[in-house]
């Protein structure tokens, strides 16, 4: 099977918002593909709604087999196993959360359905923290 180069954008605003994250990236590179690159982790106010609580984000490219229905299949497992409790593309409705993973780019894919959309246009236009992510993991030297 082809490897595909992803990117992801991971966010965490409950609990040890750090320890979210590198559990998060343990278990994607454990049960989805191997990571290539990392960016430095943002603090940044919540979109959208209210809170208090402040993410952490940092953006991820990794290589993956998986197909983008299928590795959206494995995130949610992922976000699901860390304790998340509902999710926004079901209900429309953002709150805080355990940890939040996004499919920002699959390699040069342009698919749209119900439950995923890649690109994921709000990240790479509309969220100036998700330029700056995506921006440093593509141009980043390895």
């Amino acid at each position: 099977m082809s490897q595909r180069e992803v990117i992801l954008l991971l966010g965490s605003n409950l609990g040890d918002r750090e320890k979210n994250l590198l559990r998060a990236t343990e278990k994607i590179e454990t049960n989805i593909g191997n990571i290539i690159k990392k960016s430095k982790i943002m603090e940044t106010k919540p979109l959208e709604f209210g809170s208090l609580n402040n993410f952490l984000n940092f953006a991820l490219q990794i290589v993956t087999s998986f197909s983008p229905i299928r590795l959206l299949q494995e995130i949610k497992k992922i976000e699901k196993s860390m304790g998340r409790t509902s999710d926004s593309s079901v209900k429309g409705i953002y709150e805080d959360r355990v940890i939040d993973i996004d499919i920002v780019k699959f390699s040069n894919i342009k698919f749209r359905s119900e439950k995923l959309e890649i690109p994921h246009i709000k990240h790479l236009y509309d969220r100036v923290f998700s330029k700056k992510l995506i921006d440093e993991i593509e141009h980043k030297i390895t």
